[in-house]
């Protein structure tokens, strides 16, 4: 039962990410720009997503206590 407030945490999380990203978009649309995604993206999008993932997984894979 504990981890049920995990996985809240977890999907409200991912919906509030999503909006935030999909808010963006539609700034970026809304002026006529193109959406690109370069490598200075990648170089600080990656550092930032692999570790949360790295943990979700290991948290997954070991359970937590």
């Amino acid at each position: 039962m504990d981890d049920s407030i995990f996985i809240i945490f977890i999907v409200f999380g991912s919906i509030w990410a999503l909006i935030g990203a999909m808010g963006v978009i539609a700034l970026i649309k809304m002026d006529g720009g193109k959406v690109r995604i370069g490598k200075t993206a990648l170089l600080v999008a990656i550092p930032i997503i692999a570790p949360i993932i790295i943990a979700l997984t290991y948290a997954a894979v070991k359970g937590i206590p």
